[in-house]
């Protein structure tokens, strides 16, 4: 599928963060360097300020403060914005900037290539007519660059995750040069077999239920109404008979864009679902179907209000009274793929 504007910036948001991802032990940006004892952050050594009172040479005033300081304050300020930024907008972080969820989407492209699916797991090939009219056919050689790329990102992934533990200068002196140490190569030799089996088979596993992450960002999404989510103009469903459920197709976490937000609990507002939709109804001068709305369209629609986030979801001011919420057959069909 031709990647849209959006989607082109969100390639190079992923590209830009993989690439800090790898390069920050190296320029010494951020590591925990456990040969030293602390960590790293921009070239400086980051402590927590205690070493003299614990030599009994400081105050305890003292060393509560650096405490605060230094190791409270960055860490649970820190998350405190992450999960701010998820409760208003939801998975951002995955889907613009996840160095993992980068991978995730490439090999499901690759996979997609190879057997028409992008898992193992999915039941059927999906469509070979794509979103923006091109056609692919799967090809069983494509399963060999799907290979290579599950090998070569799971051994770059541990050589890196390593470097954040140890001198980045060693390791990668140690790797060319063929003399890891054992505690080396048996890290990166079971991280890069570990990570091999999870690209590989359950890396949409990992992401809905194994990654802390993702999770607490989905937690911190759904307890807000008004949050940023992928909306769905009903009013328009029929327009949806014709295009093969384009945007459920090309969704990389394997989820139905047009069904309510709490089957959309692992989403990662990458947007290819509003881009597929964009693409499908080009013709329209309304536009797509699929748009991010937040706010007062993010609540759950009410019977005979027009427009609505998701399936049933529309303007509603805000205290207004509770009502019953329901959904035409056409739009129950649409929500259950059909």
């Amino acid at each position: 599928m031709a990647r849209t504007r959006l989607q082109q910036g969100r390639l190079a948001s992923q590209a830009g963060f993989f690439l800090l991802f790898v390069l920050a032990p190296p320029l010494d940006i951020l590591r925990i360097d456990l040969t030293r004892g602390h960590a790293v952050l921009l070239g400086m050594d980051w402590t927590l300020g205690i070493d003299a009172f614990l030599a009994g040479q400081g105050g305890a005033l003292a060393a509560a403060f650096n405490l605060f300081w230094r190791g409270f304050l960055p860490l649970f300020g820190g998350a405190a914005l992450f999960l701010w930024v998820a409760w208003r907008f939801g998975r951002l972080y995955c889907g613009w900037l996840c160095p993992h969820f980068s991978v995730v989407e490439m090999i499901n492209g690759l996979m997609r290539r190879a057997s028409g699916r992008p898992s193992i797991w999915e039941r059927r090939p999906l469509p070979q007519a794509q979103a923006d009219g091109t056609r692919q056919v799967p090809n069983a050689w494509s399963w060999i660059p799907t290979v290579l790329a599950v090998l070569g990102f799971a051994f770059l992934w541990a050589v890196v995750l390593l470097s954040y533990l140890l001198p980045p200068a060693e390791v990668y002196s140690n790797l060319f040069s063929g003399e890891l140490t054992l505690r080396q190569g048996l890290f990166i030799g079971a991280a890069t077999a570990a990570l091999c089996i999870e690209f590989l088979l359950a890396r949409h596993l990992f992401c809905r239920f194994g990654c802390a992450v993702g999770l607490f960002q989905s937690l911190s999404w759904m307890a807000n109404d008004r949050a940023m989510v992928v909306g769905f103009d009903t009013s328009r469903a029929r327009a949806c008979q014709h295009c093969n459920n384009a945007c459920d197709n090309v969704c990389p976490m394997r989820l139905k864009p047009r069904t309510v937000k709490r089957r959309m609990f692992t989403c990662t507002e990458c947007a290819q679902c509003i881009s597929a939709c964009t693409q499908v109804q080009r013709g329209d001068p309304a536009g797509g179907l699929l748009r991010w709305v937040e706010g007062c369209d993010a609540l759950p629609v009410v019977t005979g209000r027009p427009v609505g986030a998701s399936v049933a979801r529309a303007a509603v001011p805000a205290g207004a009274p509770a009502a019953r919420h329901e959904r035409s057959p056409l739009a129950r069909h649409v929500a259950e793929g059909r």
